[in-house]
């Protein structure tokens, strides 16, 4: 580790952060991450029901969760993520309500909620398709509004579709990603892209490490982005965000743009367009119309 750190010092970065396991979290892998240089702890809590992380198929359980979260804040950690998830089978409004609840009560620096989606190739989508779990999504608009309701009432900043965080802890890498900027992952699975290349990381974790040690290269794909591929992300990725797009790339939608100001989801703000509340739920679908 020694000769990492002499190579590429982590406490000289605005933001590095970990994504940590809540089942297998300790007070020695806190510690080390201290030393590393680390100072952002993302958590996967999920939900703080049980009986949702068994379906999620997760490896911890509420106590643990909690447990970790406590680690990490006891390890001298000031900026902690908790990831949240919504729209799971048969998960009610309580449930959500009592999960959002208990996050707050933490005080945790920024808390990410995100909507069950069912991807291919994954269990939820292959039990979707055998008519076992359907997507509701008037529930999942009610989920939406009630985390905004309770995470901004309890003073988080809702400055990205899926993500709130206190004054001053609004997450840079994410920022950056949204931006168009470049970035760069590090670790199994990890994005980067820089000017018009983007490339993934080898997404199985020995792997990685095998080549990493080698002195090989670990990337698993490349692909080159174009101007339009560059511009479209921008629009879509822009509009999810507090700041919103920029007014030039939207009005050369002008008929689009009209009629969502007229429907009442974008407004005028700061020289760009910008979601409103109503617009924030349905963000994907007005994204779409420009890409």
């Amino acid at each position: 580790m020694a000769g990492f750190r002499d190579e590429l010092d982590l406490s000289a970065l605005i933001e590095s952060t970990v994504e940590a396991n809540p089942g297998s979290a300790s007070a020695g892998k806190a510690a080390l991450l201290q030393r590393l240089g680390i100072n952002r702890i993302s958590l996967g809590i999920q939900s703080w029901d049980d009986d949702l992380l068994n379906l999620l198929g997760r490896e911890h359980n509420a106590k643990q969760g909690e447990e970790s979260f406590d680690i990490f804040r006891g390890a001298g950690f000031s900026n902690i993520n908790i990831d949240l998830m919504f729209g799971l089978p048969g998960q009610t409004l309580r449930q959500w309500q009592s999960t959002l609840e208990r996050t707050v009560s933490l005080r945790p620096e920024h808390i990410s909620t995100y909507c069950l989606t069912y991807e291919e190739d994954t269990e939820f989508f292959l039990r979707q398709a055998r008519g076992e779990f359907r997507q509701d999504s008037d529930a999942d608009a009610e989920f939406f509004a009630m985390t905004m309701s309770i995470l901004e009432a309890a003073g988080y900043e809702h400055y990205e579709i899926s993500n709130y965080a206190r004054p001053g802890f609004r997450s840079a890498h994410n920022r950056a990603y949204w931006s168009g900027s470049d970035y760069i992952g590090i670790g199994p699975s990890a994005f980067s892209t820089t000017g018009m290349t983007r490339w993934q990381n080898i997404p199985d974790f020995r792997r990685y490490a095998e080549a990493v040690l080698a002195g090989e290269s670990a990337i698993g794909s490349v692909e080159h982005l174009t101007p339009e591929m560059k511009r479209a992300e921008q629009i879509a990725l822009s509009l999810r965000t507090d700041d919103g797009a920029p007014a030039p790339l939207l009005e050369s939608f002008p008929n689009e743009t009209r009629e969502f100001v007229r429907l009442g989801l974008l407004q005028r703000a700061r020289g760009n367009f910008v979601l409103t509340r109503a617009g924030k739920a349905l963000a994907d679908s007005v994204a779409e119309a420009f890409v």
